[in-house]
Parts: structure tokens; sequence; C-alpha cells
């Protein structure tokens, strides 16, 4: 603790309760337990939905301010799954569907006219709040027309810099929910956190599996490799 303390303070980063300050970024993250049933209603009326996954870590996020510009980013399940019922995605047809369709309601038959894998668009959830120079000026964002958006642009991830040999002064993984499907793949939706004395680099990610290999359909990274990519693009947040 006491070298972690000293490699924090070399870098110029000052600790949290729940992360750190660094080169005016604040960045930090909370876990808590699962929702429990009357939490799960709650959320059901907020997003509309009779269908939630098993495991929702709604307690859960990790959030990062920029103290100059009042630019937060921050990732939340609710909004991941508000995410999901706004793109009303088909079901997914597999076999195994027709196997666990009373697995919600076992007294009714339940007919699966909703995505049950939980795919969600969610890249986070980005505001602009008010700047320590608004906060001096007595003003807003709103008041100087400042708002954020995300652009396509032709900049990249500085690979090489992630590769270097910096220090992690923080690091985190964060699930945000999973489902297990019934025992028939994974939906699970992450985002961990590294941040080094020069940079941070942050990954949030949705996985669905299926289990034709047991030992590796859990784990993204083991099959990363083997997946085609569809579609790419890349943006850059500007205000």
């Amino acid at each position: 603790m006491e070298e972690h303390l000293a490699i924090a303070k070399s870098a110029g980063a000052e600790l949290l309760p729940h992360g750190l300050r660094i080169s005016g970024w604040q960045i930090q993250s909370n876990k808590h337990p699962i929702l429990q049933s009357h939490a799960r209603e709650q959320w059901e009326k907020k997003i509309d939905t009779a269908h939630l996954p098993e495991m929702v870590f709604g307690e859960s996020w990790l959030d990062l301010i920029h103290e100059e510009t009042g630019i937060r980013i921050h990732f939340n399940a609710f909004d991941a799954l508000l995410g999901w019922k706004e793109e009303a995605l088909p079901p997914v047809e597999v076999p195994a569907a027709a196997q666990w369709k009373f697995r919600s309601k076992p007294s009714q038959q339940v007919i699966l006219d909703y995505d049950y894998t939980f795919t969600t668009p969610y890249a986070g959830s980005e505001v602009l709040e008010p700047s320590r120079t608004q906060v001096e000026m007595e003003v807003t964002p709103k008041e100087t027309n400042q708002t954020l958006r995300w652009v396509e642009c032709e900049d990249c991830i500085n690979l090489v810099a992630l590769q270097s040999k910096d220090p992690i002064l923080f690091y985190d993984e964060v699930v945000l929910y999973e489902d297990e499907l019934a025992d028939n793949g994974v939906s699970l939706l992450t985002v961990k956190i590294r941040v080094m004395p020069t940079c941070w680099f942050l990954l949030l990610r949705f996985w669905r599996g299926f289990p034709s290999d047991s030992s590796a359909y859990g784990d993204p990274n083991l099959i990363a490799e083997r997946l085609q990519i569809t579609w790419k693009v890349n943006e850059k947040l500007s205000y």
C-alpha cells in the first residue's frame, strides 16, 4: 500500500475514496451487489419492461470527470438497459430457446418477443457539468451554448502508449449486468479502466457467448481474435 501511494504521488496523482485524481481528471468506480426484488420492480416500471437480466448491478458504476471542462463520462446499468429497450432488437432464434420459454413465469406461457440477450448499443453516458471556471463566474453550460457530441474521426487509439511499461496507478472492472440465458450461453456487460501516469484506457464490452466450448465461452478474451469485425467506427467527444 505504501509503495502504491509513493508511485501515485510521484506521478502527481491524489488518491480518492474510490479512485484517484490525476492530470485534471477525477476517476472513480464503485461496485455493489445485484438489485433486490423491490429495486428491480422500480427499474421495470421506469424502463417499461417486464424483463431484466438475471443479475443487474444497479448501484455499480464508473465515473470520469474532467474538472477544467466539466465533461463527465459515466457508465451504469440503467442507461445501458434503456439503450437495450430503445433498440428493440428481435429475439435471437436458437434451438435452446424453446426449452426455456417458461423460465420467467412457470405457470404461464412466455412468448419470447423481446431480445432476451439484452444486447445494447450503449457506449456510456456523457454530460457537461459546470466547470471550475463556470462555477467561479456563476454560469452554466446552457448559458454558454456548450453541448457534447460524438463525431467521427480518423484518430485511433495509441496502442504503443498502451503497451508501454508505465505503472498502473488504478485498475478496476465493473460488471453492469449479466444473464446466463438459462445455462445456454452468457450475456455480459462490463466496463474496465486502467490509469497510467500519461493516459487512461477504458474498455466497455458487451459479450454474448454460446457454450459450444464450455471452457472458453465465458471469457471473451479467449476467442476475440477469432471473431470477424463486421463494423468499426472511430469517434471523439467534442463540445
